[in-house]
């Protein structure tokens, strides 16, 4: 019998400073969809201050483990999406932007590899935001970005228990 994929998607930032929101957004997005479409298989929304102890524990051991959090690039682009893939202890990534962390994702992941406490496969999916001032609700070209990417993490997570049922 096939075990479903444990997979976690873990939104990183702070509600209450706008853009940096967009990691909780993107959850609070798919946990409102899963209320009527349930996601496939043994799946998890957690929101997260980004802190690496914690992102650490809530990945280990998923199959697959989705972070999304706020970045800051130079020059910026509000709601560009740029997506950074860790497999097997190895990160590819396209391009690279700074979290709105002065710590967090970077230090999780070398900890964790430290620790043999990596997901075997780690999505992280960081959004250019626009403001990061004390307040609430994103800014437009960022609530766009949130909505596009909760659609694609849905499909991202069947396509992951779809690969793993194959099995």
């Amino acid at each position: 019998m096939n075990t479903p994929a444990r997979v976690i998607v873990i939104g990183v930032g702070n509600e209450y400073r706008r853009d940096d929101g967009v990691g909780w957004a993107v959850v609070g997005r798919l946990a409102e969809r899963a209320r009527t479409r349930p996601l496939p298989g043994r799946t998890s929304l957690v929101v997260c201050d980004g802190d690496p102890a914690r992102l650490i524990s809530h990945w280990d051991g998923a199959d697959l483990a989705i972070v999304v959090d706020a970045a800051h690039t130079h020059p910026g682009q509000p709601g560009r999406v740029h997506r950074l893939v860790m497999e097997d202890g190895r990160l590819a990534a396209a391009d690279r932007a700074t979290s709105s962390h002065g710590l967090g994702l970077g230090d999780a992941v070398e900890l964790a590899r430290e620790l043999d406490r990596l997901p075997r496969r780690l999505v992280v999916y960081a959004v250019e935001g626009a403001d990061c001032s004390p307040g609430t609700g994103l800014s437009a070209p960022v609530e766009l970005a949130a909505a596009r990417l909760a659609a694609q993490i849905t499909k991202q997570v069947a396509r992951c228990q779809d690969r793993v049922g194959r099995r």
